[in-house]
C-alpha cells in the first residue's frame, strides 16, 4: 500500500503549490506459515501463540490444531528462520511452509463434486421413500400410478446426476473388456429404473425407484469416505512438499535477486548462504565451506568445499557463503537423475491387486450370471417377460455390492484416522493392505534411524578449562558439531571462557585469543591434529597438543524401541546405508541388527530390495534421502519421515510426521487389524447375499425388503469398521 504525503503549511504560497515528492512505499507485513507436527491440545495452542506473540516483530499468531499449522502476521524484516528457534525453545518442532504452495491445496473440486452428488441422492431418496410409504400403505390404481410417476420424475434426473462416477468407471472398464465393482452397480441401477418405468407405464404394483436411489446414496457415501481418506493424505503430503521453499538467490551484476528455482538456467551464478540447500547442480566459484551430503549419500561427516568443487542439488551448505555456477537445473539435476530408476521400481507395486479388486473379479461375473439365470428360469416357468424381468432386477438390486463398496473405504477411513492421530499419514489407497503383509523391514541409517545430528560422546573425559574455551568458540558458529558441543557443554553447566577477536573461518573452524594465546576449534588439519577417522572437532590452545571432541550420530527418538518391537513381532530387520562401514557397524551393534550393509550406492539399495522381493519377502523400506528413493519405490510398502527429501516423500506410501519412530511398529499391527476388518466385511456381505439372494430368486423380495436389506448390510459394515477406532 502506498501513502501520499500531504503538503505542509508554508509562508510562501509558491512553495505550497510546488510539486510534492511522492512517499516511499510502506513495507507490507509478511505472512509466515509454520508446520507444527507436535501440537495436540488446547494447551499447546496457547503455549505456541504466547511464545510467538512475545517475539519482537510478531503482530499476530494463530494456531490451527486440525491442520497442525501456525499462521503468523509479522514485520517485513522477520523470517521463519527467526521464529523456529523460538518454538524449539518452547518445546515444539517447527518447519517453514511455503504459503503459495499451501494456497494451491485449498481448492477441492473433486470432494465438493462428490459431496454435492451425495446430497442430491440423499434428498431425492428421502422424497421418493415418502411417496413409496404411501404406496405401501395401500394407495392403488390412479393414486398409486401418480405417486410412481412423481417418483420417476424425481429419480431419473437425480440418478443421472448423482451416479455419474459409477457410470464413468463402469464404461471405462467395459471399454477395455474387463469388469470392476461398478459394472454390476450400474447394471442394477439401470435395470431398476427400466423395469420401474415399464411397471409404471403398465400400472404395475411395484417400482424400484426408491431402491435405486438408496443404493446410489449408500455407494456415494462409501466413495466419499474413500476420497476424503486419500484427500487428507494428499493435502498433508502437499504441505510437506511446501517445507522445501523453491526459491534461490541469483547474482545479477553484483546484485542479489531472489527468484523461483524454475527460472534458473545453466550458467547462472547463485548465492547459497550458510544453512541453505543447493537448488541446482554446479561448481563453486567463490567461497569456502563444509557441505552436509547426508540426505543424498548417507555420509554423516561434512565435506570440505572450495572453488572448483562440484556440488549437487539437495546438499546443505553448513558454514560459509558460497557462489556456485549452475551446470544442471530443473529435471537435469541430481534430484531427478534417478527418475527412470524409480519409475522401473514402481512398476512392481502397480501390479498389486487390492482386496476390493480381487473381490470384484469374482463377484461381478457371479452376480450377472445369477441374474441372467433368474430371468431365464422365470421366463421358462411363467412365460411372462414382465415377471421374469422384475425378478432379475430384484436379484441385481439385492445382490448389488453396496456393502462391498463400503467394506474397504469404511475400514481405511477408520484406520487412517487412527494412524493420523499417532503421527502417520497414509498416501496410497492400498498401503494398509500391503503393510499388513510385511515380513522384513529395511532401514536407512542417516536421517532415518539417526537424527542426522551429532551427539558428543567424550564430554566426561574433557577438562573444564578446555570445555570452557571450546564453548566460547563453538557458540559463535552454526556448524552442526559446534552446535552439538555448545548444547553438551551448557547441559554440563560449563561457562564460556573470555575469548576475544572471535572469527569463523568458513570450511575450517573458529579462532580467537584467550589469555594472549591463539585458540582454534575446527578441522584436524587446521589445528595440526591427526584425524582418527571418527567424527570429531579439535581444540588447539597456543602451542599445546590439540584436544579432540568426539561425536556420534544421535538416534532418533523411539529407534531402539521400534527395532526391538519389530523383531519381537517376528519380522526380520535390516540396515542398508551409504555411510562408512565403521559407522554402520557401530549403529547395527547398538540396535541389535545382525544383517547390515554399508557404503551402499542407490543402485545397491534397490538391487538388494529387489533380490529380497524375488525370494518371496514382503519388504517395508524406511528411508529419507535421495539415495533411498528408488528403494522406497521398489519395496512392497515404504515409509519416509516428514524431514525427508521431497523426492523420498513422493516415492513413499506413508509419511511419518514428527521425529519419533515408535508409531511404525504400531502401524503394522493396525494394518493387520484393518485387513482383518476388511475380510470380515466381505464375509458379512457374503452372508447377507446367502440369505437375501434365495428370497430374490424365488420372487419373495419386494422393493421394501431390498432397500432395508441393503441399508442393514451397509450399516453393519460401517459399524464393524468403526471397531478399529
Amino acid at each position: 500500500m502506498t501513502a501520499q504525503l500531504r503538503p505542509s503549511l508554508a509562508a510562501c504560497p509558491a512553495c505550497v503549490a510546488g510539486p510534492v515528492e511522492p512517499a516511499r512505499p510502506v513495507p507490507e507485513d509478511v505472512q509466515i506459515a509454520l508446520s507444527l507436527p507436535g501440537i495436540h491440545c488446547s494447551a499447546c495452542i496457547s503455549t505456541v501463540e504466547r511464545a510467538l506473540a512475545a517475539h519482537p516483530g510478531v503482530e499476530d499468531a494463530r494456531v490451527n490444531l486440525t491442520l497442525k499449522r501456525a499462521l503468523i502476521k509479522a514485520a517485513p524484516d522477520l523470517r521463519a528462520a527467526d521464529l523456529i528457534p523460538v518454538l524449539e525453545r518452547a518445546g515444539y518442532e517447527a518447519h517453514e511452509l511455503d504459503p503459495g504452495a499451501l494456497n494451491a491445496t485449498q481448492t477441492d473440486r473433486a470432494g465438493r463434486d462428490l459431496l454435492m452428488r451425495l446430497a442430491v441422492a440423499g434428498f431425492a431418496s428421502m422424497n421418493v421413500m415418502l411417496l413409496s410409504v404411501s404406496v405401501w400403505s395401500g394407495a392403488s390404481d390412479a393414486t398409486r400410478d401418480m405417486f410412481h410417476w412423481i417418483s420417476a420424475a424425481i429419480a431419473m434426473p437425480a440418478i443421472a446426476f448423482s451416479a455419474q462416477p459409477f457410470f464413468v468407471s463402469a464404461w471405462g472398464a467395459l471399454k477395455v473388456k474387463r469388469l470392476n465393482m461398478d459394472v454390476p452397480i450400474v447394471l442394477a441401477i439401470v435395470l431398476a429404473l427400466v423395469t420401474s418405468l415399464w411397471e409404471t407405464s403398465l400400472s404395475g404394483e411395484h417400482a424400484y425407484f426408491d431402491a435405486a436411489l438408496t443404493l446410489t446414496f449408500f455407494l456415494l457415501a462409501g466413495r466419499y469416505l474413500d476420497y476424503r481418506t486419500r484427500a487428507v493424505a494428499r493435502s498433508a503430503a502437499e504441505e510437506l512438499a511446501a517445507l522445501e521453499v523453491p526459491r534461490a538467490i541469483r547474482m545479477e551484476a553484483g546484485r542479489e535477486t531472489e527468484v523461483p528455482v524454475a527460472q534458473l538456467v545453466v550458467g547462472d551464478l547463485i548465492l547459497v548462504r550458510p544453512g541453505g540447500r543447493m537448488p541446482v547442480d554446479g561448481e563453486i566459484v567463490e567461497g569456502r565451506s563444509e557441505l552436509d551430503r547426508s540426505l543424498l549419500t548417507g555420509e554423516t561427516l561434512p565435506v570440505f568445499a572450495e572453488p572448483g568443487f562440484a556440488v549437487s542439488a539437495g546438499e546443505v551448505n553448513l558454514t560459509g557463503p558460497l557462489v556456485i555456477r549452475a551446470s544442471a537445473v530443473g529435471q537435469e539435476t541430481s534430484l531427478h537423475r534417478m527418475a527412470d530408476l524409480v519409475a522401473i521400481a514402481e512398476s512392481g507395486r502397480s501390479r498389486y491387486t487390492s482386496l476390493a479388486d480381487s473381490a470384484a473379479k469374482l463377484y461381478a461375473p457371479g452376480v450377472h450370471i445369477l441374474s441372467a439365470l433368474s430371468f431365464v428360469g422365470w421366463y421358462i416357468y411363467s412365460g411372462d417377460v414382465r415377471t421374469a424381468l422384475n425378478i432379475a432386477a430384484a436379484v441385481l438390486i439385492i445382490t448389488c455390492p453396496c456393502a462391498l463398496g463400503l467394506a474397504v473405504p469404511a475400514v481405511t477411513t477408520a484406520a487412517s484416522g487412527r494412524l493420523f492421530k499417532k503421527g502417520m499419514l497414509i498416501k496410497h489407497a492400498t498401503a494398509l493392505e500391503r503393510l499388513a503383509e510385511v515380513d522384513t523391514v529395511v532401514f536407512d541409517k542417516t536421517g532415518t534411524l539417526t537424527a542426522g545430528m551429532p551427539e558428543m560422546t567424550n564430554l566426561d573425559g574433557m577438562s573444564r578449562e578446555d570445555l570452557s574455551i571450546a564453548l566460547a568458540l563453538a557458540q559463535a558458529s552454526s556448524h552442526p558439531l559446534a552446535v552439538s558441543l555448545t548444547r553438551a557443554a551448557r547441559a554440563a553447566d560449563v561457562e564460556p571462557a573470555s575469548v576475544e577477536d572471535l572469527t569463523e573461518v568458513p570450511g575450517y573452524g573458529t579462532e580467537g585469543v584467550w589469555n594472549g594465546q591463539r585458540v582454534r576449534l575446527g578441522r584436524a588439519a587446521w589445528v595440526g591434529a591427526t584425524h582418527g577417522g571418527q567424527t570429531s572437532a579439535w581444540l588447539a590452545v597456543g602451542d599445546h597438543s590439540p584436544v579432540g571432541f568426539l561425536f556420534t550420530d544421535a538416534l532418533r527418538p523411539g529407534a531402539e524401541e521400534t527395532v526391538a518391537a519389530l523383531q519381537a513381532s517376528g519380522k526380520q530387520v535390516m540396515l542398508i546405508s551409504g555411510d562408512t562401514t565403521g559407522a554402520v557397524e557401530a549403529l547395527a551393534a547398538r540396535l541389535g541388527i545382525a544383517n547390515w550393509m554399508a557404503e551402499a550406492l542407490p543402485q545397491d539399495k534397490v538391487t538388494r530390495v529387489q533380490a529380497l522381493t524375488g525370494q518371496g519377502r514382503r519388504i517395508l523400506m524406511v528411508g529419507d534421502g535421495l539415495n533411498d528413493t528408488a528403494a522406497l519405490a521398489a519395496a512392497h510398502v515404504s515409509i519416509s519421515p516428514a524431514s525427508a527429501l521431497d523426492a523420498a516423500r513422493v516415492a513413499s506410501d506413508i509419511v511419518l510426521l514428527g521425529t519419533d519412530l515408535s508409531p511404525i511398529a504400531g502401524a503394522c499391527d493396525t494394518a493387520k487389524k484393518a485387513t482383518r476388518r476388511i475380510r470380515e466385511n466381505f464375509q458379512i456381505a457374503t452372508v447377507y447375499n446367502i440369505i437375501a439372494v434365495p428370497l430374490a430368486v424365488v420372487g419373495l423380495c419386494s422393493p421394501l425388503i431390498a432397500a432395508l436389506a441393503m441399508s442393514t448390510s451397509s450399516i453393519t459394515v460401517s459399524l464393524n469398521a468403526l471397531r478399529l477406532r
